[in-house]
């Protein structure tokens, strides 16, 4: 059974330690939540997994004192070590599907990298949807397709699934990626590479929620 087909989530924090440019990656997050991300992502792509169980271990720890879920990419085995709240996969990761049943009732997000995914089981297995990228950007090369606004509105055509926009999302495109249809707007860089996290998540925050009034 797949369970949170809501997505109270509307700010969505990707984070990995590389990409924390200012701050180490658990101060980015503290400032990151006190300033209104409502989810975290950890994605470390250059560790080994007993490293990435680390930080993810402690990044945990920060979470929970603020009653934030944590997701983990990719890594099925790290994201049951923790007992986190859910997992983010694409196309050439472990399938939906395989996840649900190993590890049942936990977040699954997926990423939409081409139209004929929705013609796929696997898209039955997810709770929400990694649009991605938006618009390219070069925290995230291996991505076949740049969706642009129209894309989005394309895709809310075809599902009711929560749709997370992600890829160079900014103070000055996430408005028109609402308006296309998006319930969710992700940021990397945005957040991870300011040298005030705190006051580009609340500017961020607040801007969505513009737009949701």
């Amino acid at each position: 059974m797949i369970l949170h087909n809501d997505f109270p989530y509307p700010l969505y924090l990707v984070l990995s330690e590389e990409s924390c440019l200012h701050h180490s990656y658990l101060e980015v997050a503290e400032q990151a939540i006190k300033g209104g991300v409502d989810i975290i992502q950890l994605r470390e792509k250059n560790c080994t997994t007993e490293q990435f169980k680390t930080k993810a271990k402690q990044l945990k720890e920060l979470t929970e004192r603020y009653n934030v879920p944590l997701i983990i990419n990719d890594n099925l085995e790290v994201a049951m070590s923790i007992d986190a709240s859910g997992i983010h996969v694409g196309n050439s990761d472990i399938q939906p599907s395989q996840i649900n049943e190993i590890w049942p009732n936990k977040m699954i997000g997926y990423s939409i990298e081409y139209l004929e995914q929705f013609q796929q089981q696997e898209i039955n297995f997810t709770n929400h949807l990694g649009i991605s990228p938006i618009f390219s950007t070069e925290t995230k090369k291996d991505t076949i397709v740049e969706w642009g606004i129209s894309g989005i509105r394309q895709i809310r055509q075809l599902t009711d699934k929560p749709l997370i926009g992600i890829g160079n999302m900014n103070l000055t495109n996430i408005s028109d990626v609402i308006k296309a249809g998006a319930n969710s707007i992700a940021v990397v860089s945005a957040i991870c590479a300011s040298k005030t996290p705190y006051k580009d998540a609340l500017l961020l925050k607040t801007k969505i929620l513009n737009e949701n009034i």
